[in-house]
């Protein structure tokens, strides 16, 4: 795997994502109590034996930065590297990536100079957990120009995929980009090509791509400069490429999420709490998740009720019931709260007992959740102040809002309250 270049690809501006994404990049959204979703291409990685890795990205990527200079230090002594490129203006170019191929375009030069054999291009946004060597050795022994890592999908969610055909051979002949209507319907296939039976062949009759490429170096470079006005892999550069290169597939057949929206961010940071086996687990001592050491405290629970729920390191939780929810560092609730299926991201920093009791005394709301507080269905960003006894259960069930000047928006009926939100006590939303 030394001759592999991994290119994980950080996303646009991450509007699906937004409010997360108002003040950090995607990939640099929390995840699971502690991590990033960087953290997930990049420990692949790693665990995969590739250790030559740039991260594209050009919103605002310096937390992302922070995180990845500070967590992923490799030796003096080895190529090893994680690395950010940000968007940049050059005499060849005006900055702005304007799609995935384009972004990698625009560094080719630099990528150029690596005395690899093939580019792996990852995205910064999914939950799973996968062996790259695999991929790649799949890639070498069916001499592919590239090859593209799928999985079987069901027809509600085909639609937001790029969608493919093979041959018996595992060759792809057509692909589509989140194809709809009779496009969609045209790109049904048996899937027991891909192992499935026949009972799950019906359910997932299509073949997605979940946007992981291997591409021989030569052929990446030439795909990328002898069609200039191709700014997409998946939109233009794959499908172009398919009627004269060897574009292979591989199933992937274990847990993978595309979290790129805010219900199904939500979603897949519930499910990791669930029992008796949540689908992904980051309880595997073979291929650990890998992220920014912060040395803090163990989290300190006191006189609580907590069922089917994660909490980070470094929290302090009193006389308080938390189900179904995930707690990121330094969260902090204070005394007979109630967290029902909540996603909170923590805090960057702690408040010490003096400057919460003098916010308390001078009628501020300090950091973290005021007591009598009732939270249902919600993402907490970081650094947010709740103050006693509110209640955020969207009892209207609103599905979409945007209350930005009062630190919250609703997105598929999920109250999202905004980093460094201040909620007044006795809120009701």
């Amino acid at each position: 795997m030394k001759r592999v270049l991994s290119i994980i690809l950080g996303g646009g501006a991450g509007t699906r994502l937004y409010p997360l994404t108002k003040m950090r990049a995607k990939p640099a959204v929390p995840l699971a109590g502690k991590y990033r979703l960087i953290d997930i291409p990049v420990s692949n990685c790693i665990n995969s034996d590739i250790n030559k890795i740039y991260v594209l990205t050009q919103f605002n990527s310096a937390s992302l930065n922070r995180h990845l200079s500070r967590g992923y230090n490799f030796s003096n002594f080895t190529e090893g590297f994680v690395e950010v490129l940000a968007a940049q203006q050059t005499p060849d170019n005006s900055g702005w990536f304007e799609g995935t191929a384009d972004a990698v375009r625009q560094y080719l030069q630099l990528l150029k100079e690596w005395d690899v054999d093939e580019y792996l291009i990852l995205s910064g946004d999914h939950l799973y957990r996968m062996d790259y060597s695999r991929f790649v050795q799949r890639h070498r022994d069916t001499n592919a120009d590239i090859t593209i890592s799928v999985v079987p999908m069901d027809e509600r969610r085909a639609s937001a995929f790029g969608l493919m055909k093979l041959d018996e051979s595992g060759r792809v002949g057509d692909f589509c980009e989140k194809p709809t209507g009779d496009e969609l319907t045209q790109m049904q296939v048996d899937t027991t090509l891909l192992g499935l039976n026949a009972d799950q062949a019906r359910e997932q009759p299509y073949i997605a791509s979940m946007g992981i490429y291997v591409f021989k170096k030569e052929v990446l470079i030439d795909l990328l400069e002898s069609n200039l006005e191709h700014t997409d892999f998946g939109k233009e550069v794959i499908p172009t490429a398919a009627a004269n290169h060897n574009i292979q597939a591989f199933l992937f057949d274990d847990y993978w999420e595309d979290i790129g929206t805010i219900e199904a961010f939500y979603e897949a940071n519930l499910a990791l709490a669930q029992q008796p086996k949540p689908k992904f687990s980051f309880y595997d001592e073979q291929a650990p998740i890998y992220t920014r050491a912060r040395y803090l405290p163990p989290s300190k629970i006191l006189d609580c009720r907590v069922t089917e729920s994660i909490i980070g390191e470094g929290c302090i939780v009193k006389k308080s019931q938390i189900h179904h929810s995930v707690l990121g560092v330094r969260s902090y609730v204070d005394d007979h709260c109630t967290l029902d299926n909540v996603l909170w991201l923590g805090s960057d920093y702690y408040q010490s007992l003096s400057k919460r009791q003098a916010d308390l005394d001078q009628g501020r709301v300090p950091l973290g959740i005021g007591e009598n507080t009732v939270i249902r269905k919600a993402i907490v960003d970081k650094n947010a102040r709740i103050g006693k006894n509110v209640k955020i259960v969207n009892k209207a069930q609103v599905e979409e809002a945007n209350h930005e000047d009062e630190g919250f928006y609703i997105r598929s009926g999920i109250v999202v309250i905004l980093k460094n939100a201040i909620i007044p006590d006795g809120t009701e939303i």
